[in-house]
């Protein structure tokens, strides 16, 4: 399989180039990526355990789907491909942009678009992506990120303590 490619951006999430994944990823150059949260009618999110083969954060705990904007790609795009690639949901519309993140060091020098889709699942896991997931309440996951941050993807830790600052915290 050949490798990834990703546009490389400045500052202003202007494109400026484009490298290949372990290029970008070596030399710490910003790009994007798309975070998207499920939740389901109880409030829950699903959660996904990243596979233990990843290179970056394996075994750890993340948003319920993610992943880079190829080259050429955009967000919306790239929001639809993960979900279906990596929960086996094909949505009919790239689901709602709640907010962006600036590229810094937490979160792997990406821009990520974030994202939330409702779906009641069940999933179909990618075994190359993903160990296993659950769902969780709001109140469990402040909690376990409070108590265990290491548990977390670093980007996931900088989209929950902006999303729990805007959500009830509620058990």
């Amino acid at each position: 399989m050949s490798e990834e490619w990703f546009d490389v951006v400045d500052e202003q999430n202007r494109v400026i180039g484009q490298a290949p994944r372990s290029e970008v990823h070596r030399l710490k150059l910003r790009h994007r990526a798309v975070h998207i949260l499920v939740f389901n009618q109880r409030g829950e999110l699903f959660l996904q355990q990243r596979a233990l083969w990843k290179d970056d954060f394996p075994g750890v705990w993340d948003s319920s789907s993610s992943g880079h904007v190829s080259a050429g790609d955009d967000m919306d795009g790239t929001a639809l491909r993960e979900v279906a690639e990596e929960l086996g949901v094909e949505l009919t519309q790239p689901p709602r942009r709640i907010f962006e993140l600036d590229a810094t060091a937490s979160t792997g020098w990406e821009f990520c678009g974030v994202y939330r889709a409702d779906h009641e699942g069940p999933f179909v896991l990618q075994p190359s992506e993903i160990r296993g997931g659950g769902w969780f309440t709001i109140g469990a996951i402040s909690e376990w990120v409070a108590q265990r941050p290491e548990d977390f993807a670093s980007a996931f830790r900088v989209i929950w303590e902006r999303l729990s600052s805007e959500i009830p915290t509620a058990s």
